[in-house]
C-alpha cells in the first residue's frame, strides 16, 4: 500500500493498493448429473486506487469513497471438469479476457465504483470527474529489433515484421505493420485521455506479425506522471524483456482549459479540444417504434394503452456519434425510465462544424426510440463550456427526455520546466581552469598547516574532473562553487583532493592508472562527484568496473526517493520506492539493492540497505529507513545513496551501478520531497572512476593524518 502526499488536493487521501491474490480455491458446481464444472486455482493481480474525498470534520470523516483499477488487471484460472477445456490455448484467453472485460467495464479507468457517504455529494462528479489532461503520443520509429523470422529450420536468420500496440486502460490501438525491417518507421499519432497522473501508464508492446502467433519483440511502460511533469518528451526508450531493441516516442502533455482564445485548430488532423459526456438517465421512453407510431397517429391516452397491452419498457442503450467516433452505453433492461450513469470522452478537431449526435435505441430491433443533436459551437459560446440539463428527445414520445452533462475543454500546450544545463565540451576547459584555481588555493592552505610534519606537501596541487553543478528540485542553486560540486561558498573545501607529490609512491600508482583506458560520461548517471571515499570507491587494489559497464554508453537509470522529517517523532524518514532503467548486468536483468549513509556517519554500523530485487531493471523496493537526528542537524547533512549489483561479474570487480549525493539543506524536510533523481540532480558515471581519483583521495587523507600528528606533537 502507498499513500500519496504530493500532487494531491489537501482535502483528499489517495491510496494505491497492490493486490496479489494467488490461491488453490476449490469451487465445484453441478450443471446436471452428467456435467460438472469447477475451479481449482485462481490468480489475480492488479493495482487498486482508493480515493477518500472530501475530508470532513464530522463522522464518518470522509464524504465518499472511490475505487478503481488504474490499469487492466491480470487473471489466471485453472478450470476443472467440463470447463477444463477453457485451459486449452484456444479457449483460455477467451474465458479470462471475457471476465476481465466485465471487470474493466465496472472498475478500470475511466470506470469507477463510487460510494457516497454523505448526501451533499454529487454522484456524477464522483463517478465521472473531468480528466487531468490529454497526452499526445507520436510513435516515430524503432531500432535494433530482434529478428524473429527464420528460414531452413532456423539455420538462416531473417528479419521481423514489427508493429506496435498501445494501451491505456481500456483504450487500445495498433500501428501498421512494417514488413521485413529491424529499423521500422511508423510516424503515427495517438491521443489518450489521462484521468490519473501519476498512476496511469502507457503500455507499449512490439510484436512480429506472423500467420499463426505473433512473436514478442519487447515492451515498455511509461507513467503519465512523468509526461505531466516534463510537459514534452522526445527520446528513445529501451525495450524490456527482450535481448535488445529501442523505440522512439514523442509525447506531449495537453492541459484542459475553458479559455476560448487558446483554441488552436490544426489542419493535420490533431485534436484541438476534448468533449466529456456524462449520461445520467432518460424518462418516458416509448416501448418500441410501433408504440411511438400509434401515439403519433391515433393519440391514445396512457390509460387506454395500459388496458390494451401489458406495459413493459424497452431494453435500451444510447449511441453517441461524433464524426467517425461511435461509442455505446450499456443496456438498461425493461424500463421506460432507464438509468445508465456512464461517462464518455471524445476528441474534437473542429469546434465550429462538428456536432454530437445521440440516439436512444432498442437492443433487439435496433430501432431508434429518440434522438438529439448538440452543435459543439453552442458549448463554445458559453463561458463555462458546459450544459447540464434535461434535453427533450426528438422522434420520440411527447414527454420523452434524457439527462446529460456535456462539457467542452480546449487542449492547451504548457511550457516545459527549464532544463538544467549540462556541461558541453566547449566549456569544459573553462570549468577545469576554475576548478584548478580553487584547488591550488586550498592545497596551498593545507600545505602551510602541515609544513612541519610534511614539507613536501607544499608543492601539492589539485586536479579534479569538472562536472555540472547539481540543482535541487526547488530550483534554488546549490551552495557550491560553479566548478566544484559540493564545495560550500564559505571556503571550506570538503571535496578537494590534492594530488600526491612527484616521485612519491602514490604518484607512481597514479601515473600507472592514468594509462588505463578509462572513459567518463557526465550525463544520465547516478554517480555524484562529491561522494565519500568509503562508499564511492572500492579501495581494494585493482578493483574496476566490469567490461560491460565500461563499454556501456548512455543512461544507467534513476531512483525514486521520498525524504521528509517527522517532527512528532524527531526522525528523518527516507523512503526508497523504486529504480527504473537500470543497467542490465545480465540477460535476465540485475540483482540490485540500495545502500544509504547519512553523512558524516559512514561506518558499517550506520549503513542502511534494502532487500535485493533479483532479475529486473525496474526494481520496486518500497522500504522505509529512519535516522534519529534533530531537525536542525538533519538540515546540515548529506544523504549518500548508492545502487549496487548484488551479483558481481567476477571477483575483484566493483558492484556499484550508480550513486548520488543529496544535499538535505536544499530540501524543505518538513514538507518533504519525492522525485525521480537522475540527470536533474545527479551527475552520472557510466564507466569506472579513474584510479587517479582514488589515490588522490588517499593522498588527501594522508595530509589530514599529518595535521593530526602535528597537533599531538605540539600539545593539542
Amino acid at each position: 500500500m502507498r499513500a500519496y502526499t504530493h500532487e494531491v488536493d489537501q482535502r483528499e487521501v489517495i491510496l494505491d493498493m497492490n493486490i496479489d491474490y494467488d490461491s488453490d480455491v476449490d469451487i465445484d458446481a453441478d450443471v446436471n448429473a452428467a456435467i460438472k464444472v469447477g475451479i481449482k486455482g485462481l490468480k489475480f493481480q492488479g493495482m487498486l486506487r482508493v480515493i477518500l474525498e472530501p475530508l470532513i470534520s464530522q463522522a464518518p470523516l470522509v464524504g465518499g469513497v472511490t475505487l478503481f483499477f488504474i490499469r487492466r488487471p491480470t487473471l489466471e484460472i485453472n478450470w476443472t471438469g467440463m470447463t477444463n477445456l477453457l485451459d486449452s490455448p484456444a479457449f483460455s484467453s477467451l474465458s479470462e479476457d471475457t471476465i476481465l472485460d466485465i471487470i474493466s467495464s465496472l472498475m478500470v479507468l475511466p470506470n469507477r465504483m463510487c460510494i457516497p457517504l454523505i448526501d451533499q455529494l454529487k454522484v456524477d462528479e464522483m463517478r465521472f470527474p473531468l480528466p487531468r489532461g490529454v497526452v499526445r503520443v507520436h510513435v516515430l520509429e524503432a531500432r535494433d529489433l530482434v529478428a524473429k523470422d527464420t528460414y531452413m529450420m532456423g539455420m538462416v536468420k531473417g528479419k521481423s515484421d514489427p508493429y506496435v500496440t498501445l494501451r491505456v486502460g481500456n483504450r487500445h490501438f495498433k500501428t501498421k505493420t512494417i514488413k521485413e525491417n529491424l529499423h521500422p518507421k511508423w510516424n503515427e499519432v495517438y491521443e489518450f485521455v489521462v484521468h490519473e497522473a501519476p498512476g496511469q501508464e502507457l503500455e507499449i508492446e512490439l510484436f512480429d506479425e506472423d500467420r499463426d502467433k505473433d512473436d514478442f519483440l519487447g515492451k515498455y511502460n511509461l507513467d503519465f506522471g512523468e509526461v505531466k511533469r516534463e510537459k514534452e518528451m522526445d527520446q528513445w526508450f529501451t525495450l524490456e524483456r527482450i535481448a535488445h531493441g529501442d523505440i522512439h516516442l514523442k509525447l506531449r502533455w495537453l492541459a484542459l482549459s475553458t479559455e476560448s482564445s487558446l483554441l488552436n485548430e490544426s489542419n493535420a488532423g490533431l485534436s484541438c479540444a476534448m468533449l466529456a459526456v456524462y449520461l445520467d438517465n432518460a424518462s418516458n421512453l416509448p416501448k418500441d417504434q410501433k408504440e411511438l407510431t400509434v401515439h403519433h397517429k391515433h393519440g391514445k391516452h396512457g390509460k387506454e394503452a395500459r388496458l390494451t397491452k401489458k406495459n413493459v419498457g424497452p431494453n435500451s442503450y444510447v449511441e453517441f456519434t461524433l464524426d467517425k467516433d461511435v461509442q455505446k452505453s450499456k443496456v438498461a433492461y425493461m424500463s421506460k425510465n432507464p438509468v445508465w450513469e456512464q461517462g464518455f470522452n471524445f476528441f474534437v478537431q473542429n469546434v465550429k462544424t462538428q456536432q454530437l449526435i445521440l440516439q436512444v435505441k432498442d437492443q433487439e430491433k435496433k430501432s431508434v426510440l429518440g434522438s438529439l443533436s448538440i452543435p459543439l459551437h453552442r458549448l463554445f459560446t458559453i463561458s463555462s463550456m458546459c450544459l447540464d440539463q434535461n434535453f427533450l428527445l426528438e422522434r420520440s414520445g411527447p414527454t420523452s427526455m434524457i439527462k446529460l452533462k456535456v462539457t467542452l475543454r480546449i487542449l492547451t500546450e504548457e511550457q516545459p520546466p527549464p532544463k538544467i544545463p549540462v556541461s558541453s565540451p566547449s566549456n569544459s576547459k573553462q570549468q577545469k581552469q576554475q576548478v584548478k584555481a580553487g584547488g591550488n588555493a586550498a592545497a596551498a592552505t593545507a600545505a602551510g598547516a602541515t609544513a612541519a610534519a610534511a614539507p613536501a606537501a607544499a608543492a601539492t596541487t589539485t586536479t579534479t574532473t569538472a562536472a555540472a553543478t547539481p540543482v535541487p528540485s526547488s530550483g534554488a542553486p546549490a551552495a557550491s562553487s560553479p566548478g566544484l560540486p559540493g564545495v560550500p561558498l564559505d571556503g571550506t573545501n570538503k571535496a578537494a583532493t590534492p594530488q600526491p607529490r612527484r616521485n612519491s609512491f602514490l604518484a607512481s600508482e597514479t601515473s600507472k592508472a592514468s594509462n588505463l583506458n578509462m572513459r567518463r560520461y557526465d550525463s544520465h548517471s547516478l554517480l555524484s562527484e562529491n561522494s565519500i571515499a568509503s562508499s564511492r570507491f572500492d579501495l581494494t587494489d585493482g578493483a574496476s568496473f566490469p567490461q560491460a559497464i565500461r563499454d556501456h554508453q548512455g543512461s544507467f537509470g534513476e531512483i525514486n526517493l521520498t525524504v521528509r522529517y517527522a517532527t512528532m517523532r524527531n526522525k528523518l524518514m527516507v523512503l526508497v520506492h523504486a529504480c527504473r532503467n537500470l543497467f542490465p548486468c545480465s540477460e535476465s536483468g540485475t540483482d540490485s539493492y540500495v545502500r544509504i549513509y547519512l553523512l558524516p556517519d559512514n561506518s558499517w554500523r550506520h549503513r542502511k540497505k534494502t532487500h535485493v530485487k533479483k532479475k529486473t531493471v525496474k526494481p520496486v523496493f518500497e522500504e522505509k529507513f529512519e535516522f534519529d537526528v534533530p531537525l536542525e542537524d538533519a538540515q546540515t547533512r548529506q544523504l549518500d545513496v548508492s545502487v549496487k549489483n548484488n551479483k558481481m561479474f567476477r571477483k575483484r570487480e566493483r558492484t556499484d551501478i550508480g550513486m548520488l549525493m543529496l544535499d538535505l539543506s536544499q530540501i524543505d524536510l518538513v514538507k518533504g520531497a519525492s522525485d525521480w533523481y537522475g540527470a536533474k540532480f545527479i551527475s552520472f558515471c557510466c564507466s569506472p572512476v579513474a584510479s587517479t581519483e582514488k589515490h588522490t583521495v588517499l593522498s588527501y587523507n594522508v595530509v589530514s593524518i599529518a595535521k593530526f600528528i602535528l597537533k599531538l606533537k605540539l600539545g593539542g
